[in-house]
């Protein structure tokens, strides 16, 4: 049974920086969109960066440019999410995600997800 099982989130201060990783399980990351998406308390999703596996291609959020990015270990069959630069409205669920392809803006994803880890940012 396809999974993925997120983990490294947690509480850090403004400007701090995290990794998330995200374990995948029952099938291969490789060949896939890949995404990371993340809903905060009250709010609606919405995404964060998607990646093309098959050629690496990236989508960033204009809100995480420049300070977000995302890699994928294929023995490991792990994807990671580095952020750094955090900001206070950065706090929120973080989720990844698979798809056959990455589709703007980058919250939906018809594939297995995660069930998230919680990033607190304090200011």
């Amino acid at each position: 049974q396809p999974q993925l099982v997120e983990s490294g989130g947690g509480l850090v201060q403004s400007g701090g920086s995290l990794r998330l990783s995200c374990a995948a399980s029952g099938f291969s990351l490789n060949g896939y969109a890949i995404g990371w998406f993340r809903q905060a308390s009250g709010k609606e999703r919405e995404g964060v960066l998607c990646m093309d596996s098959r050629d690496g291609t990236t989508y960033y959020e204009d809100y995480v440019k420049g300070r977000f990015t995302i890699s994928l270990d294929n023995v490991k069959n792990m994807v990671y999410l580095q952020m750094n630069g955090l900001k206070p409205e950065d706090t929120a669920v973080y989720y990844c995600a698979v798809d056959y392809e990455c589709v703007y803006p980058y919250n939906v994803y018809e594939g297995t997800k995660g069930q998230g880890t919680q990033v607190t940012v304090s200011s």
